[in-house]
């Protein structure tokens, strides 16, 4: 029997999700609309880490008669992150990049290159740190652990390209 954590899995029902997610749009003053309901359906059925950009096509390709501008995409994103319901990992120029925070906790291998993002957990990795914070006599509330280097694929086209 494997102990391996399916990474696709949800933590939250979608219900529960958007129960939530109108509460905070009306603590904060806001609308609920068909629009923010389609961009949290469509980050909660997503498996890919999302720039805003990317998020916005998805959503005018399933929905083309709905008409969600890509500002609105852009302050639900920045609303879900300071709520911590979606977390972001920043590409500096390049911007964001979002994934739904419902998710089992993981750590990202990130290529430098292409832009690729491979989920993993590693739980010696985990038990470490909760060590160092120890010793550190430090109270460790989250971490993010974010590993840069070239994915299998881009090593072999630069491989390929130095021959």
């Amino acid at each position: 029997m494997s102990n391996k954590i399916d990474l696709e899995t949800r933590t939250i029902e979608y219900e529960k999700l958007l129960e939530n997610f109108k509460k905070l749009l009306k603590d904060n003053g806001l609308k609920f609309t068909i629009q923010r309901e389609v961009i949290l359906e469509t980050l909660y059925d997503s498996n890919e880490h999302l720039a805003p950009e990317a998020l916005h096509l998805l959503i005018q390709q399933k929905y083309p008669n709905l008409n969600t501008g890509i500002a609105t995409v852009y302050r639900t994103l920045s609303l879900l992150e300071e709520s911590e319901i979606v977390t972001s990992l920043s590409f500096g120029v390049q911007g964001k990049k979002y994934e739904l925070g419902a998710k089992h906790h993981h750590d990202h291998l990130i290529c430098t290159h292409c832009g690729s993002i491979t989920e993993f957990i590693d739980e010696e990795i985990e038990h470490k740190q909760e060590i160092i914070a120890k010793q550190h006599n430090f109270k460790m509330q989250d971490h993010s652990m974010q590993i840069y280097g070239l994915c299998k694929n881009c090593q072999e086209t630069e491989l390929k390209e130095k021959y």
